[in-house]
Parts: C-alpha cells; structure tokens; sequence
C-alpha cells in the first residue's frame, strides 16, 4: 500500500496582502492623478490667456490713393496760373501717377506734379498699414510706435509749441536729400524726390512767412495738430538752391492702424519770390482732413 500524500490547503494570505498593498497604491496614484489634472488646468488656462492675441487695427486692406482725394481738390493744390489744359492734359495731371508697391495691401501710394510759370508743384501721397507681429502688441500701438518715430525725426515739440515763424531748414544729409528707399516708417515721397535730385549746390536757409498764420498760436512752424487722426503733425522746411527755392510741407497722421504722409512743395526759379507757408499749409491740412473722413467712411 502506498503511503498517503498530504496535500496542504492553500492559504490565499499572501495573495490577500497583496491585493491590499495594490489598492493602496493605486489609492496613492488616483490622488496623485488628481492633483496633476489639477495643475494641468491651471497651467493649461495659462496658455490660453497668454496666447490670446491682441486686438487686429481696424483696417485689413488699403484704398487706391490715385482715387482717394477728390478731383477738385487735387485740382486746388496744383493751380495753373490761368493755363488752360486740354482735357487729355488735364486727366495725366489731375489722375495722379500710383507708387508701385510690393503689397497694396500694405501699401500705396500717388503723386501729382504740374510744371507753371511761375514755378512747379507736387503732391506726394503715401498711406501704410501697420501690421504686427508681436501677439501681444496690438495694430494700432505698433502704428503709434511708427507714427512716434516719425514725430521724433521731424523734431516735433512734444507739446505742440513752436517758436512762431521759424520752419525746420532742410538739410543736405536729410533721407529726402538723398532719396533713401522708404518702409513702413519712412514715406516714398517719389515726386519730391525726383524733383529734388539733380539741384547741386545747394545752401539751405529758412524764413519766416508773412501773412496770417496757419495755426490757432499765430505760427506756421512745425507743430502737433489737433482733431486730425488719432495723432498728427506738421512739418514745414524751406531750402534754396542753385535753380531756385522751395518750400516742402508735410502733414502725417495715424487713424487706427494706417499711417497717412502727405507731402506738398512748391519750386520757384524766383529767389525772391518764396513760396508761402499759410496757403501750402492750409491745403495741405485740408487733404488730410478730406483724408481721414475718407478713411473713416
């Protein structure tokens, strides 16, 4: 007879210990979890505020500039000395010539010019709209940036005085004098540039104006403008040169993310007969208000 085998009962103890140290754990790490998902949330409201952009100006393309101001009104700024025009002389002159830009979107631009007796005139008109990168800088603080900066180099009066009658002289080092390329913060001003160049030897010198002022203060320097834009200024410089004098007067102003440069001269071969800053100036304000009523339509 074979011995018997005893056989022992399984006792599950081990198993059981088991089982509650797993609980345990998994007890730890559902915690655990919880709290995670916590600072994920947080975290994750984080990235959100910081990746909400800030707010787009308030134009996304660009009028044609050729067609913005009005054809009486370009009419005014280039007067001809009682010259009667054909019609089809008339339409070159008074349709403008437009900037070619990259993007006109961006950018645009015009320019007039009409040659007289007594002298010649341009209009140079240069709009651009500001777009920036920087998600956390808005379109219209990134354009007042620019519009600052172009304040600056005029040397503008902070605020807004000036000593009566006495425009900035141009100089011979200015970008104008050398026709330097233009971006977002510089006009292309191709009308004045053309003109400008080939004038050698020039020396410059600035002169009060006679006459009314342009300005409430009774001045006609340059100067900050009021109720024109978001912000503007006026710019106003004389120069001589060997073919004559000249008078440039430049109007810049911001309305939301678009920076407006209007510059208006005028050429005289009569040295003694200087062109008068009241009428440039007074018309040249009166396009930028047409302007930025345009603009804001």
């Amino acid at each position: 007879m074979r011995p018997k085998t005893l056989r022992k009962s399984f006792v599950p103890g081990a198993a059981v210990v088991a089982a509650a140290a797993l609980a345990v754990g998994l007890t730890g790490c559902t915690a655990g979890s919880g709290n995670d998902d916590g600072s994920a949330d947080a975290k994750g409201g984080d990235a959100t505020a910081s990746s909400q952009s800030a707010e787009p100006g308030r134009y996304q393309t660009l009028p044609e500039a050729c067609r913005l101001p009005a054809r009486s009104t370009v009419r005014s700024l280039l007067p001809g000395d009682d010259q009667q025009l054909s019609q089809e002389d008339a339409d070159k002159i008074y349709a403008g010539q437009p900037d070619v830009t990259y993007d006109t979107d961006r950018r645009v631009g015009c320019h007039w010019k009409r040659e007289t007796t007594e002298g010649t005139r341009h209009l140079a008109l240069d709009i651009v709209r500001v777009v920036s990168y920087d998600s956390s800088v808005s379109d219209d603080d990134r354009a007042q940036e620019i519009y600052s900066g172009k304040e600056r180099a005029a040397e503008i009066p902070s605020d807004g005085s000036a000593t009566p009658g006495s425009p900035t002289p141009s100089t011979k080092g200015s970008p104008e004098a050398k026709g330097a390329t233009p971006d977002e913060s510089t006009p292309k001003n191709k009308a004045t540039s053309k003109a400008k160049s080939g004038k050698k030897g020039a020396s410059d010198t600035a002169s009060p104006s006679t006459g009314a002022s342009a300005s409430p203060d009774g001045s006609t320097a340059p100067r900050v403008l009021g109720g024109l834009g978001d912000a503007a200024f006026l710019n106003d410089k004389l120069a001589t040169a060997d073919s004559g004098v000249h008078r440039d007067v430049t109007v810049v102003f911001r309305t939301s993310n678009v920076i407006v440069t209007i510059t208006y001269d005028q050429w005289s071969t009569d040295k003694t007969n200087l062109p008068q800053s009241q009428e440039l100036q007074d018309k040249a304000r009166s396009l930028a208000d047409e302007l930025a009523e345009s603009l804001s339509e």
